[in-house]
């Protein structure tokens, strides 16, 4: 069983999205699998928490080889928004304190600001041109009453997380260069800038390339089976065994072929348009001009950020049509909103349109772990459209739980608890357009 419109898993071919179109080249020619080979552990999914996975794994001298179905950052660690920031949960931190306790909480949110540092740590360490821009993250109250709720979240940070975000009323957002009619106020964070994601998915190929783990792009699992304690894992060309695997497809996971993850996540759209690059009078005129990573207090969240060329990305959460028919759609609804939010730049060409799938879970967090009592089949999955900083942490960390089981015991509880089954999994793609439906009244009052 697949969630989404066969039109949007057009493996033969990139997105056309500006990321591939301003990407630097990958820099290697890994193959296609072209004949049956073996290996201790296999990789499904060539994005950031694949490669972060297989680049841990090769670094430790395990036989790792990869299997990604179109090219090398396919799906969203290629077309994502580039927010490397704290993320990657839907669940609030009041009801995840009372499900998992005050200290678990705390861990994942450590991990969350560790996931950052992470990023950053690549980008230096393995030589990676990501177009790191910003500093900290706002979310902007887009009613006047979300303001007094961002005061709230503050001292709630203060109190629960030792972190010290900072208050902004609208004069001051005016000051900083980050003002819209819309935005009522804002909380900034210190953690948190914007990259390049194809470039940094790109990088991490590279880096796991040159450490031994062997890429195989354009190689599409078509059948997964057990035998001897094993699996074989079928493309069209050839056949791997591996004794080991793991799931690194995310929002892309396709249920009918693993089979593991059946009825527990629900792939969700995003979409992202860009601008052509504004003028210097432009930005003045709008009252943006700074590179700080913004998104809204909607809980359909609109996501921006000022790209350092001076063009302007725009995201937003919702719809659930991913056939190409529904496409022409969804960009005109994303543009509208846009000139709303920011009408100074109604003239300023869109250069380019997207979208591509978030992936949630039932528990709200992600999940790293395994999937089967012999621990011969592992994921990391589900960071509810927050993947670039925690996608690459945790395809490492399901790396160092494969390989050492005293590694949970450096693991937030947060996301190693399980990997629920949704009710009634067939009518998960009505629970999400339910979902959008009240989500879009919350956000109305």
């Amino acid at each position: 069983m697949h969630l989404v419109h066969p039109d949007a898993l057009h493996f033969d071919r990139s997105v056309d999205s500006y990321w591939e179109a301003s990407a630097d080249p990958l820099g290697i020619e890994p193959p296609p699998l072209a004949s049956d080979e073996s290996c201790d552990v296999a990789i499904i999914g060539g994005g950031f928490t694949g490669l972060s996975a297989a680049l841990e794994l090769a670094e430790r001298g395990i036989d790792v080889r990869l299997l990604e179905a179109g090219p090398i950052g396919w799906g969203a660690s290629g077309r994502n928004g580039g927010f490397s920031c704290i993320g990657s949960h839907k669940l609030s931190y009041a009801t995840m304190i009372g499900r998992y306790g005050l200290d678990a909480t705390r861990a994942f949110y450590g991990a969350m600001k560790e996931s950052v540092s992470l990023v950053a740590d690549n980008v230096n360490r393995h030589g990676i041109d990501v177009w790191k821009t910003g500093e900290g993250e706002i979310t902007l109250a887009h009613l006047p009453n979300r303001f007094a709720e961002l005061k709230a979240e503050q001292a709630f940070y203060r109190a629960t997380f030792g972190e010290e975000n900072q208050l902004l009323g609208p004069e001051e957002l005016r000051q900083r260069g980050l003002s819209g009619p819309e935005f009522h106020g804002g909380l900034l964070g210190p953690v948190g800038f914007g990259v390049h994601p194809l470039n940094y998915v790109r990088g991490l190929a590279r880096a796991a390339h040159k450490a031994g783990a062997k890429l195989h792009p354009r190689s599409r699992l078509l059948r997964w089976e057990q035998a001897g304690g094993g699996h074989r894992l079928s493309t069209a060309a050839a056949t791997l065994t591996a004794r080991r695997v793991i799931v690194a497809t995310n929002g892309y996971t396709p249920e009918d072929v693993s089979t593991y993850h059946a009825g527990r996540i629900i792939p969700a759209l995003s979409n992202i348009i860009v601008t052509r690059p504004l003028s210097d009078a432009e930005l003045q005129e709008q009252g943006w001009t700074e590179t700080t990573l913004a998104y809204d207090s909607r809980n359909l969240l609109h996501y921006f950020r000022l790209l350092p060329n001076k063009r302007f990305l725009f995201g937003g959460r919702g719809g659930t049509d991913s056939s190409a028919a529904a496409a022409d759609g969804y960009r005109a609804y994303l543009t509208a909103t846009f000139h709303r939010l920011f009408p100074a730049w109604a003239r300023a060409d869109i250069t380019h349109f997207w979208r591509g799938f978030v992936c949630l879970s039932n528990d709200l967090v992600p999940y790293v772990g395994p999937l089967d009592e012999a621990k011969g089949v592992w994921t990391s999955i589900a960071y509810h459209g927050n993947g670039v900083a925690m996608a690459s942490w945790s395809g490492r960390q399901v790396a160092r739980l494969l390989l050492d089981p005293k590694a949970r015991d450096k693991t937030p509880a947060v996301i190693t608890r399980r990997l629920a089954r949704y009710p009634l999994p067939a009518f998960r793609p009505l629970y999400l357009k339910g979902a959008y439906v009240w989500f879009n009244w919350q956000d109305s009052r």
